[in-house]
């Protein structure tokens, strides 16, 4: 048994925030199984602060190779993951994000057709190997016919990436990733399927992101708690077990001497940008941060995730940038209050954030 504190602790070590961290960025994604990728620049940093050189750059490259992809492999929502996972990753996890398209297709005031066309003029413009910023790639499907108005363009192209079509490749120089053809960017995709995939799946998460439980898992990958537990079946035996108030939660058997070699650096204060695995791998933060609170890192509950503060293995403020140039700081808010100590390392953690 062993208690929540000493959890979120457990979660630093796994995650590669404390302790050794990663030799790239590609290392970073896999042990992770996929980083959450709504917001880019937020996604780079907390790839990056997990590596040994600490640098946006090698990200960016890493994209550019094409060792890393972002898209929409899990909960229709955008990740950060290892080229030759998308695939069988979108084959699993695809379905269920899809679920309710009709509906939303007709409030869009689109039809199969529409989407299908869509498909044709997109493999059109992208074929051979070209690539096109977000922008000119609606401007191409709505001057084929397909109307991209509203949120009809984000749609289509979710659609597209979420039916093997797309994906996000290489960035242009100036920050945003260019779409390119899916299967002409990763061209030698891992083939998973069924228990095996569940198994892979779960594997991962556990022990990128244990001690965590089978609803965690669940909620993480936008499956149903019996694909969970099915993938979990498959996994056990590499998994380690603890007893957390009567929760069965799992991790990497080596996580406790991962801890143990950086216990005081664990408990030490770390600045995590919005949407951070630490706090969007799990559906009960209570390890990270009193419910109480849960308000003041997601305002509205509206699902834009505040960058946060924390310390002790506890969310214990959130932070943003402020100002330009030679004045750009970081200014830190606490839920409560900081001690001296803790606003004093906030400066110094400021500093040794990814660059």
């Amino acid at each position: 048994m062993t208690s929540l504190r000493e959890v979120a602790l457990l979660r630093l070590a796994a995650q590669w925030v404390a302790g050794p961290p990663a030799a790239t960025p590609a290392e970073v994604v896999r042990r992770l199984g996929a980083v959450q990728g709504q917001d880019f620049p937020g996604a780079v940093t907390s790839i990056a602060l997990r590596t040994a050189d600490r640098c946006r750059k090698d990200v960016e490259v890493a994209l550019d190779d094409g060792e890393i992809v972002r898209s929409w492999p899990m909960r229709g929502t955008l990740h950060v993951l290892a080229a030759d996972d998308l695939h069988w990753m979108l084959e699993l996890l695809g379905p269920r994000a899809m679920a309710g398209l009709a509906g939303r297709r007709e409030r869009l005031e689109l039809t199969e057709s529409d989407a299908e066309r869509a498909r044709e003029i997109v493999t059109a413009a992208l074929d051979g190997g070209r690539r096109l910023r977000r922008a000119d790639l609606l401007t191409v499907i709505n001057d084929g016919g397909v109307a991209t108005t509203g949120q009809r363009g984000y749609h289509l192209l979710w659609f597209l990436a979420q039916t093997g079509t797309l994906c996000l490749g290489p960035t242009d120089g100036g920050g945003e990733q260019l779409f390119v053809l899916l299967d002409d960017w990763v061209r030698a995709p891992r083939r998973l399927a069924g228990e095996e995939a569940l198994g892979e799946l779960a594997r991962r998460f556990f022990l990128g992101h244990g001690p965590a439980t089978a609803q965690d898992l669940a909620r993480w990958a936008g499956i149903t708690l019996r694909d969970a537990r099915a993938g979990l079946a498959v996994a056990r035996p590499e998994l380690a077990v603890l007893d957390v108030d009567g929760a069965e939660h799992l991790m990497d058997p080596v996580t406790p001497d991962r801890l143990a070699a950086c216990r005081e650096e664990a408990g030490g204060l770390f600045l995590l940008p919005g949407f951070d695995e630490f706090v969007l791998g799990y559906g009960d933060r209570r390890a990270i941060i009193d419910p109480e609170f849960a308000g003041r890192i997601v305002p509205g509950n509206n699902g834009m995730f505040r960058s946060t503060v924390v310390h002790g293995g506890r969310i214990v403020g959130t932070w943003q940038w402020t100002g330009r140039g030679a004045t750009r700081r970081v200014t830190a808010t606490a839920l409560t209050t900081f001690p001296a100590d803790v606003e004093a390392a906030v400066s110094r953690a400021a500093v040794a954030l990814p660059a």
